[in-house]
């Protein structure tokens, strides 16, 4: 009779820290599932810091050579007058010359006027944003010089390049934003904001404004996983 008492306290007792175990486990079970996904944002206006502004022009004629010698003379023009507007000669590369024979090309029981079309770019790469800026409606005064160009503003490359130096304190923000978002959830849920479980930095994203391209839109977006206590 007192063997089985003591076999039965001893299953007792095992019963117990069994429970106790499991209610533990259970508990820190749920403790680590206990969690919330929150993104943080950040974005920035910045300038343009680089410009590629392709020229292009192109001159007609019958005669090669002559056309040829034409042609440099508009570009030396054009130059010249972009120096003028604070341009400089290390701002410029000339692209390459193309010819288009307009008798091989038509279609109509006339023939063209002149034989020959000869087109090429003066580009235009260069970090003064500004100044492309304020001449890129120059065209008017080109006529005046004998220049007819054709720059549209879907030519215009407006660069951004110092994002790498911008990417520290904008992924800092985000973070931070991440982490005001994540408080205010454990606040109404009465739970205490743990550490950090996971977390995504995501990409980079840069778009040009609608109206005025030379300005860019910098955007990024951090998802971070916290726990919750």
């Amino acid at each position: 009779m007192k063997k089985e008492l003591v076999s039965a306290a001893i299953l007792a007792i095992g019963i117990a820290l069994g429970g106790l175990f499991i209610g533990s486990s259970v508990k820190h079970f749920a403790n680590k599932d206990r969690a919330v996904t929150v993104k943080g944002l950040s974005t920035r206006d910045v300038k343009a810091d680089y410009v590629v502004w392709p020229l292009s022009y192109n001159i007609q004629g019958n005669d090669l050579p002559t056309m040829y010698r034409q042609l440099a003379e508009l570009g030396e023009t054009l130059k010249a007058f972009l120096i003028q507007k604070g341009f400089e000669a290390s701002d410029f590369a000339q692209g390459n010359i193309s010819v288009d024979d307009n008798w091989d090309n038509y279609y109509s029981t006339r023939r063209p006027e002149y034989h020959y079309t000869l087109s090429t770019r003066l580009i235009v790469s260069t970090p003064k944003v500004d100044l492309v800026v304020d001449n890129n409606g120059c065209q008017s005064e080109l006529l005046e010089r004998g220049i007819i160009v054709n720059s549209s503003e879907w030519n215009l490359d407006y660069q951004y390049n110092c994002l790498p130096e911008l990417k520290p304190e904008m992924i800092e923000e985000a973070t931070k934003n991440a982490r005001a978002v994540a408080q205010k959830f454990a606040d109404d849920a009465n739970c205490r904001l743990g550490t950090i479980r996971r977390a995504s930095q995501g990409q980079f994203s840069i778009e040009d404004d609608q109206y005025q391209p030379w300005i860019k839109h910098v955007r990024v977006v951090t998802t971070v996983d916290y726990m919750l206590n």
